[in-house]
């Protein structure tokens, strides 16, 4: 009742078409290809490309398919929470909001930092000191404002800024191979073959796929969501492979070397290829990149406050929506949050987001089973296979992500000057959620919903 409600509400309410959520969850999983630096440094032309082929087989696309299914069957805002509420029971949907909203924390202070670092390749003076702060803040501000417009607003301003952080990359990918087709230089196809090396690269390749499913939390704000949904995450898969494996193998046809590749070093290569005003033009998507992944995510992350108090699990009063149906207490409530995690001295982000999105993401795909099981005649305009199939879709991302945990096994975060086990901090985190649910959640809050109040 609670979607369909909202709905009635508002029955001319805007809402977003495909290609919009495509845009939308493109900027939500990847924003272009910067942040792979990482991984061809640490693999080498062959195998980073390699890696980029495999990853969406193996990981995205399990994720996108189990997605499509759900969130064409349950189109309604709060996404992967109503559908793991639905599936395993109040406990477990907490469980999931919470260990959403908790990775949140400290995954949104990087993409305001980011865009703050491309910013400084201008002028450093411009993000020096204070400034940089300050800029960062002033991000979080103007996306918290643009998300107040709507889902729509957000959609089709994620078009845009696509398209204008991918035209560099456009020209870079045409030049580079044109290069490679004139000059004929030597390839240099091999990198470091260290196991450490690698594994890094692993490490970075998984978190620049991550994010598929919170394009599900606005599906009530998506127009006929059971259609777009399958369509727009197998088309931003992709598009957003296709934009990580491009440029490498434009850079290795131009015989661009890859020793010393690093976070940054886009605009090395573009000015190699194209010269200066195109690594201009790469710094400055770059800081688009920083502002469309936090406008989108911001989109996301909102709608499951609203969700959770529309639930009774958190105050009512942040489920308030405004005339164009926007949750604008919770927008200003994790804006504040996020504002105030800027400066959070947190190091090795990656092991501490696969903890705590590893663990939501194998919620999802457990409440995928379940609901084939409870819910066998659920419609399910999008169907990812037989029962078998469902059950096999979880078990690439499942292994993925327990390699992960292993081979970070030694990373460390610093809270003030102390360091701290990584795995044992996100565990600590993780571990939250059950406390809180037991003693700040109402007992009313814990009864089972029907399916009928969580359908469209």
């Amino acid at each position: 009742m609670r979607s369909s409600a909202s709905s009635a509400a508002h029955p001319t309410r805007r809402k977003m078409h495909l290609l919009p959520l495509v845009a939308a969850t493109f900027f939500m999983v990847s924003g272009g290809p910067y942040a792979i630096e990482d991984i061809l440094g640490g693999a080498g032309f062959a195998r980073a490309i390699l890696l980029l082929l495999l990853l969406p087989i193996v990981w995205s696309l399990p994720t996108a398919l189990m997605i499509g299914e759900l969130a064409s069957a349950i189109p309604a805002d709060g996404g992967f929470y109503i559908w793991v509420r639905r599936a395993l029971g109040p406990f477990w949907g907490y469980q999931e909001g919470w260990l959403s909203l908790s990775a949140s924390v400290f995954d949104m202070a990087i993409y305001p930092a980011f865009a703050v670092e491309y910013l400084g390749k201008f002028d450093p003076a411009l993000t020096k000191d204070w400034r940089g702060w300050a800029w960062s803040l002033a991000i979080v501000a103007l996306c918290c404002l643009w998300n107040l417009w709507g889902a729509p607003a957000v959609g089709h301003g994620s078009v845009w800024l696509s398209a204008l952080l991918l035209a560099p990359f456009a020209v870079f990918v045409v030049l580079g191979f044109w290069h490679g087709f004139a000059a004929h230089p030597a390839m240099q196809w091999s990198g470091p073959a260290s196991s450490g090396a690698l594994s890094t690269a692993m490490l970075v390749a998984m978190w620049n796929y991550m994010g598929w499913d919170n394009a599900s939390t606005v599906a009530q704000e998506v127009h006929n969501p059971q259609r777009a949904y399958p369509r727009a995450m197998i088309g931003s898969t992709a598009l957003v492979a296709a934009t990580y494996i491009l440029p490498l193998a434009a850079m290795a046809a131009a015989g661009l070397a890859v020793s010393n590749f690093e976070t940054g070093d886009w605009i090395t290569a573009a000015q190699q290829i194209g010269g200066p005003i195109l690594g201009w033009a790469v710094a400055t998507g770059g800081v688009i990149t920083g502002v469309g992944m936090f406008n989108a995510l911001v989109m996301s992350y909102s709608r499951l406050p609203m969700a959770m108090a529309e639930d009774r699990m958190l105050p009512r009063f942040v489920a308030s929506r405004n005339r164009r149906g926007v949750p604008w207490v919770s927008v200003i409530l994790c804006g504040l949050a996020w504002g105030l995690a800027l400066k959070l001295p947190f190091e090795k982000l990656i092991t501490i987001d696969l903890v705590l999105y590893g663990s939501s993401l194998l919620l999802e795909f457990v409440a995928l089973v379940v609901l084939r099981l409870k819910e066998p005649e659920l419609a399910r305009p999008f169907k990812a296979g037989n029962l078998a199939c469902a059950c096999l879709l979880g078990v690439g991302p499942t292994a993925l992500i327990a390699y992960a945990l292993y081979a970070s096994r030694t990373d460390e975060v610093k809270l003030g000057n102390e360091p701290v086990s990584a795995l044992l901090f996100s565990l600590m985190v993780a571990l939250l959620g059950p406390l809180l649910y037991r003693f700040a959640t109402p007992r009313s809050a814990r009864r089972e919903v029907p399916a009928a109040a969580t359908a469209e």
